[in-house]
């Protein structure tokens, strides 16, 4: 930890000193070609000796990285001048092959090629300095990290050899026998005690200030709490994080004057002090990672965002927080061996223990992870405890863990000790990471359902998940940086990201993707309210139909939307000429895979600028029958009348044959059929058909309903009522009403509604007498298979009943 923090203090030194060094040179014209050259000569030098130091290394790299911003920049220079000259050389066009031009075209066109010549000779000279530069850059990150590398796999002396073992405890007794006596010279030191004299007053206060913080720091952080909740959001878990965090800034804050106290006696010398002032370091991390157990397995089922079984989470909680103090003791360690300038034999040998608790601290945790992260089967409509996904990643990492503990201690006891730092320390850094990640996303989902009163619930919703997600790809260069890659990779992968690519003749840069994105969003946002304003205050105003009003709505969405694509594009700068070989391939797959997606989004296009079929309509195509509820780009939603929803593809609805059965209106006729028996008087019929046609209200006088008298059937004298009805979406229960009329106005007037007949004529019916039995049976099989034949075919089939069997056979 010590060292990453070295790096990070290292490297923000050298880009202040390079932000320092550009600000002065913003001044000039362009960059200085003739400061350059020295720099990279010497840079080369260095490179080919390759005996600097890593510190000499990064400074040079700094520089180097400064000069190669001003050539990045500089190739941007005269853009916009050099793009006019351009655009007035193909305007006139490309000189004659015979050389036979008009004098006064010709001295323009040579004009403007001189003029585009010297614009572009700086631009030229930048991009020959910048990849120079780059590479320059690049060799130095190459010797960085080849130097880091060996020293990571550099085998060193094995700390299980026991004439290794006085040497390094004479080395720690040293050093630590070297802080007693420097508090004891002090001590002697008449200056000192003269400092302490002066002092005690400031002293006393700050040793109370810390004792009391330190004691009863997390008792008025949960009165703080208390208090919080009063102020409303009780039991939310906002409130609860706040606690928690209160309880770890007044400890730190205890520690932080207890440091100053004792620097303030003026008793701690030069290599105490060091020490001394990693105190509230040393505290806050080992609080920190203390607060994480307790909040990832909390005592209470609804806080703990790891829900173990309650013993599992308490033996969490345990050696987290015996591994937090692990690598709390290993920081301290660290400085203790640098005040003892110890060798390798002795860190390695000092370092071997810690490794080993470390391993089986982390040994026991993997277990408990890969063991008890299991998803529980649970009943429909239940939430699992721990989610799959989750439980997943719990299980990886517990297996993780325990490769780490078995893996490092052997490391170390081989003679790799810094291989095994390297992966032993970074584990715990990246469990903990792990941790800080959960309880973030948590405090996210409660902070999002807090705002949007939906409480708890809100933890599932989409917004925490993407919040996650976000905070997982943020975290990515933190967790680079805890494995050992270096800052200055990380900020050269961010530059080669920010250079962004060439399209052509077009170099398209992140910043160009947020301009596209932003402007496209502005323009969206304003689409969609366009579409609101017509939707609700304009169109229903008008005349238009429902099916036209949401045709211009959907029309002004997709217009808009393709506008603001093309301003966006503009406006950021991107030159679509370059994608014409591209759009060219892209059309031939379009011709080919996409066509029929193509056919129905040109469809849809079609059917809302035609409109053959409206929202509300009542169509049948395909042999589907339902009501037009959506018309998207590419498909059309039905819903039949089983309220089920049928999407028919739009080129189904242009090319083929669609009936509309309330296009333009909503007027329809309806038949409705009836049969009398042989022998009514059909005038009489007609007279009450025409009768209960003209008193129902759905039906239109104009044109009156018509009775026809269709023809003379096998059992019945058939009519149909034939009538235009006002609304023909009520015909079914027209028909319905008109029905029951009929079967009311018959009976009350005698009049009678025949069924099907049949007579059955026996050929021989003596063989089915009782006396003939015998007779029949010895019959020969083939005169009784005869007879049976001859029986079925005077025996006519019944006509089949589409309202079921009601048959009467005599």
């Amino acid at each position: 930890m010590t060292r990453i923090w070295a790096r990070i203090a290292l490297v923000a030194t050298l880009t202040l000193a390079a932000v320092l060094a550009e600000a002065q040179t913003n001044g000039r014209n362009g960059p200085d070609f003739d400061a350059w050259q020295p720099v990279a000569t010497r840079a080369e030098q260095t490179i080919d000796a390759d005996r600097a130091s890593d510190r000499a290394l990064e400074a040079l790299r700094a520089e180097i990285v400064r000069y190669r911003q001003q050539f990045l920049d500089a190739r941007d220079v005269n853009s916009a001048r050099i793009e006019t000259l351009q655009s007035q050389l193909n305007a006139l066009g490309p000189a004659p092959e015979n050389g036979e031009e008009a004098p006064n075209i010709a001295s323009q066109r040579a004009d403007l090629n001189e003029q585009l010549q010297a614009l572009r000779a700086p631009r030229q000279a930048a991009e020959a300095a910048f990849n120079r530069a780059n590479g320059l850059v690049s060799e130095i990150d190459r010797i960085l990290r080849e130097r880091q590398a060996e020293e990571v796999l550099a085998l060193g002396p094995s700390p299980l050899n026991p004439v290794l073992w006085p040497g390094a405890i004479l080395d720690l007794s040293e050093a630590t026998a070297s802080l007693a006596q420097e508090t004891a010279a002090g001590w002697r030191n008449p200056s000192q005690r003269e400092t302490l004299r002066t002092n005690a007053p400031l002293v006393v206060v700050l040793l109370g200030v810390a004792i009391v913080l330190l004691a009863r720091g997390r008792v008025w952080s949960a009165m703080a709490g208390d208090y919080l909740r009063q102020l409303g959001g009780q039991g939310s878990g906002v409130w609860s994080f706040a606690v928690s965090l209160g309880r770890i800034a007044l400890p730190v804050l205890g520690l932080y004057a207890l440091s100053e106290a004792l620097m303030a006696t003026g008793m701690v010398g030069r290599r105490g002090a060091p020490l001394v002032e990693q105190l509230p370091i040393w505290g806050a991390v080992l609080l920190v990672l203390r607060w994480l157990c307790e909040r990832l397995f909390s005592r209470q089922d609804d806080e703990a965002l790891i829900l173990f079984p309650l013993e599992r989470r308490a033996e969490m909680r345990f050696y987290g927080t015996l591994l937090a103090l692990l690598f709390v003791l290993r920081a301290a360690l660290e400085a203790l061996l640098e005040i003892a300038n110890a060798d390798q034999a002795t860190r390695a040998v000092a370092t071997f223990p810690h490794l080993i608790l470390i391993g089986i601290v982390l040994l026991r945790l993997g277990q408990i992870l890969f063991r008890n992260a299991r998803p529980e089967p649970v009943t429909e409509g239940e939430t699992p405890a721990i989610a799959p996904g989750f439980a997943r990643v719990l299980r990886t990492l517990g297996r993780l863990s325990m490769l780490v503990a078995v893996i490092g201690p052997v490391l170390a006891a081989i003679g790799y000790v810094a291989l095994a730092e390297a992966i032993a320390y970074p584990a715990v850094m990246s469990l903990a990471l792990f941790g800080i990640l959960v309880v973030l996303q948590r405090l996210s989902g409660d902070i999002y359902g807090w705002l949007s009163g939906q409480g708890v619930a809100a933890r599932d919703s989409l917004i925490p998940v993407l919040i996650g997600f976000a905070l997982t790809l943020l975290s990515l260069p933190l967790l680079a940086l805890i494995w050992g890659v270096r800052i200055t990779d990380l900020m050269e992968l961010w530059t080669r990201f920010s250079e962004g690519f060439t399209l052509g003749e077009t170099r398209i840069s992140p910043m160009d993707f947020l301009t596209f994105i932003i402007i496209f969003l502005i323009g969206y946002f304003v689409t969609r309210l366009l579409q609101g304003a017509l939707k609700t205050n304009l169109l229903p105003k008008t005349r238009i139909d429902t099916g036209g009003q949401v045709a211009i709505v959907s029309g002004v969405g997709y217009v808009g939307i393709f506008l603001a694509a093309i301003i966006a594009i503009s406006g950021a700068g991107i030159d679509l000429s370059s994608l014409a070989i591209v759009a060219g391939a892209l059309s031939v797959g379009i011709g080919f895979g996409l066509q029929n997606i193509v056919s129905n989004f040109v469809s849809g296009i079609i059917l809302l600028i035609e409109r053959p079929i409206s929202e509300g309509d009542w169509i049948e195509v395909g042999g589907q029958m339902g009501y037009v509820r959506d018309i998207s780009v590419r498909s059309t939603r039905i819903e039949t009348f089983d309220r089920t929803d049928v999407i028919v593809p739009n080129a189904d609805l242009v090319s083929g044959t669609v009936t509309n059965y309330t296009r333009g209106n909503t007027v329809g006729r309806v038949i409705v059929k009836v049969g009398v028996a042989y022998g009514t008087d059909t005038r009489k019929v007609e007279a009450i058909l025409r009768e209960i046609a003209n008193e129902h209200p759905m039906v239109l006088a104009q044109p009156a309903p018509f009775v026809l008298f269709s023809g003379f059937g096998a059992d019945s004298l058939d009519f149909e009522i034939r009538a235009i009805l006002r609304d023909v979406n009520f015909s079914l229960s027209v028909r319905t009403e008109m029905n029951h009329r009929i079967a009311q106005r018959f009976i009350e007037e005698g009049i009678e509604i025949p069924f099907a007949q049949r007579d059955i004529w026996l050929r021989n019916p003596e063989a089915l007498r009782p006396q003939e039995v015998p007779a029949m049976e010895a019959a020969p099989p083939k005169q009784v298979e005869q007879t049976e034949t001859e029986m079925s075919e005077m025996v006519p089939d019944a006509p089949e009943d589409p309202d079921g069997p009601g048959d009467d056979t005599t």
